[in-house]
């Protein structure tokens, strides 16, 4: 299958038969296209993707940089990541295998809600390997991703202006008055973070709920280790993070600190996954995220 990024000329097949002679190939089948990437599925199972980058260098270090960072993850993830089985940098291509699973925000509400403890104590642990890996090795990996507290709110807040329509008139006043609230103190040590834990880049086994693999790592940085499970927070609840709290066992951090801090981030973020359900149509984010509104801002009582 042949297609243009940039004015570059690239053939899937010529590109998969020349890095994997062996490897038969019957279907090449467009995955999707988002603002850096283009994807491809292979045989229903290998994913080449393409850095949209039109600067030669500029690519070709993308495709590398992130090579060598899920190469770094995959030794130290107590969960399966996507591991590289080729790459050709001055096509901006990268590709591995796909991972077992289905997302966890394509399971059904129900479906989530019975396996959510277990999968919520997979994601204490694996959160607890990566913030325990050494930082100063990390950062020669990925950039620092630490904004202020009052930026975050600032953001929230002009999200909300967007899509206040949206929000159910309930839950209005609980968002307002947090948007009016003094954030959360600055002060936290960084760790590694996959930085985007949300149940869409979490794969499980459907029936069984176990957790087969955490994906896009595009957004890996250097971060306040409380924002992840803010994400945990916002896609499963309470409980959830409760359970993947439980499971972090590190002394390193404030506990207290990092509950208090996931609850921010989760009700800013839980406004920025509306706006990005409503621009994009797409109905699985919008309902997740008015869940969410019932524990994360809940009307108040009569």
């Amino acid at each position: 299958m042949g297609f243009r990024v940039g004015d570059r000329a690239v053939d899937v097949r010529d590109i998969v038969a020349g890095q994997l002679p062996d490897y038969r190939i019957d279907t090449v089948t467009l995955l999707g296209e988002g603002e850096d990437n283009l994807a491809y599925e292979v045989n229903g199972e290998l994913i080449v993707r393409f850095a949209k980058e039109p600067d030669p260098e500029s690519r070709a270090a993308r495709v590398i940089d992130e090579a060598t960072l899920l190469a770094a993850v995959a030794d130290i993830s107590p969960l399966p990541v996507p591991e590289p089985c080729f790459r050709v940098p001055e096509q901006g291509c990268l590709a591995y295998f796909e991972l077992p699973g289905r997302p966890l925000i394509d399971l059904p509400a129900p479906q989530r809600s019975a396996h959510m403890r277990s999968i919520a104590a997979a994601l204490g642990r694996f959160l607890a390997a990566l913030h325990t890996a050494p930082a100063d090795r990390m950062a020669g990996l990925v950039g620092t991703d630490d904004e202020p507290k009052e930026l975050w709110l600032a953001e929230a807040a002009a999200t909300y202006e967007t899509i206040a329509d949206a929000v159910p008139r309930g839950h209005r006043a609980a968002v307002e008055a947090f948007l009016a609230t003094t954030p959360p103190a600055d002060r936290h040590g960084l760790v590694f973070s996959h930085n985007d834990l949300g149940i869409e880049h979490v794969l499980v086994e459907p029936v069984s709920g176990t957790v087969t693999g955490v994906i896009d790592w595009s957004d890996a940085a250097i971060v306040d280790p409380a924002y992840d499970f803010g994400l945990v927070y916002r896609d499963l609840g309470p409980a959830a993070l409760d359970t993947a709290l439980a499971e972090y066992r590190t002394a390193a951090h404030d506990m207290r600190a990092i509950r208090a801090r996931a609850a921010f981030y989760a009700r800013c973020s839980v406004l920025e996954d509306m706006a990005y359900g409503l621009e994009h149509g797409l109905r699985k984010y919008l309902d997740k995220s008015r869940t969410a509104l019932t524990w994360l801002y809940p009307p108040a009582a009569e």
